[in-house]
This record gives structure tokens, C-alpha cells and sequence, in this order.
């Protein structure tokens, strides 16, 4: 497609980036307007399967495809992708229990995996790797405005409006996303048929259905030695020796297995997991610091918030722009990837005496630190593997990230757990015989940090107690607040070991010239310039 003029590739990239900000919206838009939604439908037990359904099925969907569509082409699976959202977003909007809620959220984590993986994909498909950087910059940055738009829209709906309007708000985007890339995006020349790879494609479902579901439930419905996880992780390992025999033995692979011997792709990935799993300490868990700790209010934590989602967006913007510009990419990605530890070590020594502003500073270099060194680690799997491997090359990307983030919640949330717990019970042990029994009673509400976190509630709890209970109330929050604080140490502690890990393997990230960029284009004399491609199979 590298024929295209300029003018309608970035047309095909508006409309591919509407798509982006279409499924990530509605992904984030979610989270704050749930409990409100859950009010309405009831079925609390059943509330973290909203998210969990959402994540398996995109997954899946993410990896499966990458290896259709560099058979079949983008165009086919990102319309089909678009389609099955907007499907799935008007029936989520139409549900009126928990069970059909869950059911059409895992119909728009399928449309989402194709949006995903194919969008990615498709900047390959548009641009030489030198030229990539900027627009997987970009697209890092919807992502980015996403985080913050949706969370502040998914409140106002459902305090001002019906709360259907959360997964309805958008569907005018992803109509007029799908028009446009019908129309704009071009037709690619299918290659020969290749049958398909449906053992293969079943064992690797069969690995990762488990493997999510045992890391999403560990440390928090199940203890992490429980027979559940034990029986889902050997039941994801067993799966994965049968999906590794089978893909060595076919020769249309689902995940072409060889990829694995190119260091470049390997290492990428290695550090697109562990970047994964160090950012999501800090992303998910600082609200908890800001709202729990610091005492600050929901709306408050969410402008705290804000500075790093915008450090991030300009980030992603500026990394982009120096690696098209340079077409180096090692540097920027070791320097965003340190900005980031620092960051999130700064965090793990606030306390509840930190100032406003310091918080935001740490938010910022985070921010800007995750937002330089994230669009890197696509960038290089796509420039290490030839073309017809452009699909499943950049879908591992997606999914290894995926996985990421799933670990490292699972992780980041035990680790807290038990530092809470262990704080807890030190300070249940002074209070024990000091404390009227009936009083103690009451005071049990308070042992669940999550208290902190409603201040409406915790003034309903100061006002059901006797006056002279007040004094030894206010102890507790303090005491509640100093152990809240000392598992969020751990946690950040956690996330800035793990991008310390990031960094050592980033070291032995290989740099190869960046093919294409603007000199190449004014050399060019023909518009239909060939990308050359690396040897027979992947350069190393």
C-alpha cells in the first residue's frame, strides 16, 4: 500500500484512530460508571466477570487474527471488528440483568481483539518503519486521552443521564469508522489459501483462557496455592506443550513459532510484558494512594490523575516524532523506560504527609517516561520481521501486554493484600482489651481499607458512634491510612523492581536501521516503492 498519496493515508489513519478511540472509550468509560450500573441490575457477585469476559475474549481474538489477516488482509477483520463492537455495545446498552451484561461485554472483547490487533498491524501496512514511529505515537496517544475522557464522561452519564447511554454515547463513532474504512482503505491482493491452523488455534485458547483466569482470580477470590489455580495453571501449561508440538509439526502456523529465534522480537516482547506488568502498579493503584491516603476526594484523585495521561499523550507524541526524524530507537526506549523507574520508585516513598504537587510530579514523569518508551517495543517487532508476517508478528506485541497487565494486577493486588493484612493485624493486636467490646464491634467496619476510599460512608460510620468514641475513631482512620500507605509502598516497590528489569533487558535490545523515511522518498522515482524485506525469513 505503499503506492497510496500521503493525503489518503492519513485519512485511512483518521479513520483507524476514530476506531481506536471507539474501543478504547468504551473500555474505560466502563469502569467509573459500573458500580451505578450494578445498582440497577444487581448481581454484585458477579462483578468482576464485566471485566474478566471482556479481556479473555479480546485476547483471544488479539492473537487469532494476527495470523488471518496477513493471509487475508487488515480491511476484512477491521470492519468485521467495528461491527461486532458496535453489536455488542447496543446490546450491552439493552441488558437487563448481570448475566446479559457479561454476555454482550465478551461480544464487544471479540470486536475489540480484531479492532486492536489489525489497527496496529495496519500502520505496517501504510508506512516504511522509519515513518511508523510517529503514528504508533499517536495511536499510543488515543489511548492516552481515552484513560482520562472516558472515566470523567462514564461519571457525568450516569449521575445526569440513563445509564444505557455509556455504551451508547459512542456508536455514531464506530458507524462512521467503519464507512470510512470501507471506503478509503484499500483492497489488498489475497495470497494463495492456507488452511487453517484450528488444532493449533484451540490449544492456544485452551493457554491463555486459563492462564488469564488463574492470574485475574489469584491472590484475590483464590489463594495463589488454592487447587483452582493450581489445576488452571497445569492445565495452561499442559495446552502450551501441546500447541508448541502442533505448531511445529504444521506449515500454516497460527503463531509462526521460528519469530522466537529472532532476538529483536523476543526481547521486545520480553519488555513489552515486563513494562506491562511495572505500569499498572502505578496507573491502577495510585487512585488508591490519592483517595485513601492523601484523604482526597474521587473527583479531586481524577484531576491528580489527569497530568499523567497527558504527560503520556505528549510523550508518545515527541518519541514518535524523534524516531522518524533519526530513525534510532534504543536510546529514546532506555531513557523512557529509566524516567518511568524513577517515577514510580519516587511513588513508593510517598506517605500521607506528601504534598499535592509532589504527587504530580511523580504522575508526570511516569507519565512521560511510559509515554516515550511504549511505542518503541512495537516499532522494533514490526521492523524485525518481514511483511507477511506483519500480523502475527504485531499481535503477540498486543497480547504479551495484555498479559502483562493482567499479571501485574494479579501481583501489585497480593502483594497489597498482604502488607495490609500484616499491618492490620499489628495494629488489632494494640487495640485488643483496650477497647470496649462493644465498641470494638463497630470499629470492625473500619478494618477494610476500602472505607477510606467512600468518605460518605465514613461519616456515616463517625456518626453512628457515641461522641466519646470520636477521639479513638480519628486514631483508626490515621492508623487505617498509615497501613494503607505501607501496602502501596509495596506495591510501587514492586512496579519500580520490574522496570529495573525492563532496563537490564533493553540493553540487549538490538538495533537495526529503521527501513524507509523521508530521504528514501525523495530518492524514490517510482510511488510504488517495495519495502525491502529481511532475508527468507527474520533478521537477526
Amino acid at each position: 500500500m505503499e503506492h497510496l498519496s500521503i493525503q489518503r493515508k492519513v485519512t485511512i489513519m483518521i479513520a483507524i484512530m476514530a476506531a481506536m478511540l471507539f474501543a478504547s472509550v468504551n473500555q474505560t468509560i466502563v469502569g467509573t460508571a459500573l458500580p451505578r450500573i450494578i445498582a440497577k441490575l444487581g448481581g454484585m457477585e458477579y462483578y468482576s466477570w464485566v471485566f474478566t469476559i471482556y479481556m479473555l475474549t479480546s485476547s483471544i481474538t488479539t492473537i487469532l487474527v494476527g495470523r488471518l489477516s496477513d493471509i487475508y488482509g487488515r480491511k476484512p477483520f477491521i470492519l468485521i471488528g467495528i461491527g461486532i463492537f458496535v453489536l455488542g455495545s447496543f446490546l450491552s446498552g439493552t441488558s437487563t440483568n448481570i448475566l446479559e451484561l457479561i454476555l454482550y461485554r465478551g461480544i464487544q472483547g471479540l470486536g475489540s481483539g480484531m479492532i486492536m490487533s489489525t489497527s496496529f498491524t495496519a500502520i505496517g501496512d501504510l508506512f516504511s518503519p522509519r515513518e511508523r514511529g510517529k503514528w504508533q505515537g499517536l495511536m499510543s496517544g488515543v489511548f492516552g486521552v481515552s484513560s482520562v475522557f472516558g472515566p470523567v464522561l462514564g461519571g457525568y452519564i450516569v449521575d445526569q443521564l440513563e445509564w444505557h447511554w455509556v455504551f451508547w454515547v459512542f456508536l455514531p463513532l464506530g458507524i462512521v469508522a467503519f464507512l470510512m474504512i470501507m471506503m478509503m482503505f484499500p483492497k489488498v491482493e489475497q495470497k494463495e489459501k492456507e488452511p487453517i491452523d484450528a488444532f493449533g488455534s484451540l490449544f492456544l485458547v485452551l493457554t491463555i483462557v486459563p492462564t488469564l483466569l488463574a492470574f485475574s482470580w489469584a491472590g484475590t477470590k483464590y489463594a495463589w496455592t488454592s487447587a483452582p489455580i493450581l489445576i488452571l495453571f497445569a492445565g495452561a501449561i499442559v495446552s502450551l506443550v501441546i500447541f508448541i508440538f502442533v505448531e511445529l509439526k504444521v506449515t500454516a502456523t497460527v503463531l509462526t513459532m521460528f519469530l522466537f529465534t529472532n532476538s529483536i522480537f523476543t526481547i521486545s516482547n520480553l519488555i513489552g510484558f515486563t513494562l506491562s506488568v511495572g505500569m499498572f502498579g502505578a496507573i491502577m493503584y495510585m487512585p488508591f494512594f490519592i483517595q485513601g491516603v492523601l484523604g482526597q476526594s474521587a473527583t479531586h484523585s481524577s484531576y491528580i490523575m489527569i497530568p499523567m495521561t497527558l504527560s503520556l499523550v505528549v510523550g508518545s507524541a515527541l518519541s514518535g516524532q524523534i524516531i522518524s526524524r533519526t530513525g534510532k530507537y534504543k536510546l529514546l526506549a532506555l531513557i523512557g523506560l529509566i524516567l518511568t523507574f524513577v517515577g514510580i520508585y519516587m511513588m513508593s516513598k510517598m506517605t500521607a504527609e506528601t504534598t499535592t504537587l509532589h504527587t504530580i510530579v511523580n504522575n508526570i514523569t511516569v507519565g512521560f517516561g511510559l509515554g516515550i518508551s511504549m511505542p518503541v517495543f512495537t516499532l522494533t517487532v514490526q521492523n524485525a520481521v518481514e511483511r507477511n508476517f506483519l500480523g502475527v508478528a504485531t499481535a503477540s506485541s498486543q497480547f504479551v501486554r495484555s498479559l502483562g497487565g493482567t499479571v501485574g494486577v494479579s501481583i501489585m493486588g497480593t502483594v497489597m493484600a498482604q502488607r495490609m493484612a500484616s499491618k492490620m493485624s499489628q495494629f488489632t493486636s494494640t487495640l485488643d482489651g483496650s477497647v470496649d467490646p462493644q465498641l470494638m464491634g463497630q470499629f470492625t467496619a473500619l478494618m477494610n481499607p476500602q472505607v477510606l476510599l467512600d468518605a460518605a460512608k465514613l461519616e456515616q460510620l463517625r456518626a453512628s458512634l457515641p461522641p466519646e468514641a470520636h477521639d479513638l475513631f480519628n486514631q483508626i482512620i490515621v492508623l487505617l491510612r498509615d497501613a494503607l500507605g505501607f501496602a502501596l509502598e509495596g506495591v510501587f516497590l514492586s512496579g519500580a523492581l520490574t522496570m529495573a528489569l525492563a532496563i537490564v533487558l533493553a540493553l540487549f535490545l538490538q538495533e537495526i536501521p529503521l527501513r524507509g523515511g523521508p530521504e528514501k522518498r525523495k530518492k524514490a522515482e517510482k510511488p510504488a516503492v517495495v519495502e525491502p524485506l529481511l532475508n527468507s525469513k527474520v533478521k537477526t
